[in-house]
Formats: C-alpha cells, structure tokens, sequence
C-alpha cells in the first residue's frame, strides 16, 4: 500500500491506496475518483505502517479493496460508511476533537 502523510491546519492528513489504483479513474453514476500521484503517492509501506498512519490521522481518504478493508478491520472505518466506486473502494476518516 502507499501512504501519504502531511500536516495541515486540521491536522494530520493521510492518504492512503492499493498500489494498483494509483493512476487510475473510477467511476459510479455521477461520482468520479481519480487516484492521482499528487494526492496518493507517497511511500509503499507494510500493513502495520498503514494502520499507524491511520491511529494518528485526523483526516484521512483511503482507496482500494485492500486499504479500506485493512481500515475496517482495524476499526478506522464502519463498514456502513464505504463507498464503492466502479471497482474499488473507497473510504474517508475524519476525527473530532
């Protein structure tokens, strides 16, 4: 997976995706996600990277099959609040304060 981390005014942003969706553009209805290099490239990392990333997020957008299932089993993500989108998944996080 690839994660992407960067600190902003609401804190810390994590970006993360399935290696394979990096460059690609889904589609579902009117919805369209684009899994751009600017946003989600970052460093390929392990699974327990991933899940550090996320327990320190205040915000993050997760996409592909595997990254959001990872932030379901994990606990970051309710199952409920997954969208799919053409053929993957996708995931945003955002913790109050």
């Amino acid at each position: 997976m690839i994660v992407n981390e960067r600190d902003t005014q609401e804190g810390l942003l994590v970006s993360v995706c399935d290696e394979d969706v990096l460059g690609e553009t889904f589609e579902e209805g009117d919805l369209s996600l684009t899994v751009t290099e600017e946003f989600y490239g970052g460093d390929v990392v392990e699974e327990a990277a991933v899940v550090e990333s996320l327990a320190q997020a205040d915000v993050a957008n997760i996409v592909g099959t595997r990254a959001v299932e990872l932030a379901v089993e994990e606990g970051f993500i309710d199952e409920a609040n997954v969208l799919e989108v053409g053929a993957t998944l996708h995931a945003q996080l955002l913790r109050m304060q």
